[in-house]
């Protein structure tokens, strides 16, 4: 089958890249970056670089794919100027004019938990509008939008305060947190992609469930700091904390809304109704090595 991957190498282009090549799939990655070309064709994959905002470009790569994994990368939350919302929606056009007309049966799209919000889900409501944007595609092309829960890897930014205070400052992590690894979300997005049944739906992609504390005690265990504590703050504080490294004031509010909806469990409603049966396999101990490995090298 060719298959077309949007979001280059990051963390779950890549391990899917590796995974649709194994399984003997023709799969083109489409990247940004001219840097990435080598490392595309070293996995085995086809190339494609160019922007997401150009639609031509887009059309031009999708035009024979018979499948397409569709997301929205990570923009840069420091740029005064962007709209975050905006690019989302702008995006989710953009792809589903690409599609119209290709060879396109298949597309698996990358959504997150939250997404069936429009409001109170702060950043996470672009997700909501490209999820609607993309069920006005035609009903025979097969949509699955997949709602992975937090990355591990968003605790890299927790970093400064636990080497400062000993300590991960957020406003929520009373309740349980359903954390998720990139390579799980990359394994669930293959199997939708190797599935070629004619339906539509939503899936969530969760690899296990933990407290704030219990995730700062796994994470300061494997890095030497068994003392490391999961601190509670008020949602001005992380606002405000946002804000003055420099953030879009915008995105800031919106990280902090999202944040308080996890904490009110508002963000998880959909999909503690919808809980996979099946959790994925890379459990926050594993991921913990390579935090303690970041955490003990980031100068």
């Amino acid at each position: 089958m060719k298959i077309t991957i949007t979001g280059s190498l990051g963390h779950i282009g890549k391990p899917l890249t590796k995974l649709l090549i194994k399984e003997n799939h023709e799969v083109k990655v489409i990247s940004s970056s001219e840097e990435r070309k080598k490392d595309i064709i070293a996995l085995g994959a086809t190339p494609a670089i160019g922007s997401l905002e150009d639609v031509d470009f887009l059309k031009a790569h999708f035009k024979d794919a018979d499948a397409v994994f569709t997301m929205v990368p990570p923009n840069n939350y420091f740029d005064l100027n962007l709209d975050l919302i905006a690019y989302y929606k702008r995006l989710g056009d953009n792809y589903v004019q690409s599609i119209a007309g290709s060879a396109i049966k298949r597309v698996v799209n990358l959504s997150t938990f939250g997404a069936h919000l429009e409001q109170g889900n702060g950043i996470l409501k672009g997700a909501y509008h490209v999820e609607h944007i993309l069920n006005n595609l035609p009903s025979e092309i097969s949509l699955t939008h997949m709602r992975p829960t937090s990355f591990y890897y968003n605790l890299y930014g927790y970093i400064n305060t636990i080497k400062s205070d000993n300590a991960i400052y957020a406003n929520y992590g009373r309740q349980t947190i359903p954390w998720v690894a990139p390579e799980d979300i990359a394994q669930a997005v293959a199997e939708e992609l190797n599935d070629t049944s004619s339906f539509s739906k939503v899936r969530y992609v969760v690899s296990e469930e933990l407290t704030g504390d219990q995730t700062a005690a796994i994470l300061g265990k494997a890095i030497g700091k068994p003392d490391v504590k999961w601190q509670i703050v008020d949602d001005k504080a992380v606002s405000n904390a946002l804000k003055s490294i420099g953030m879009n004031p915008q995105i800031a509010d919106g990280l902090t809304e999202m944040y308080a909806a996890l904490a009110s469990g508002l963000l998880q409603e959909d999909f503690n109704e919808n809980k996979p049966s099946t959790f994925g396999n890379k459990k926050l101990e594993d991921f913990a090595e390579e935090f303690a490995h970041k955490f003990h090298n980031n100068n």
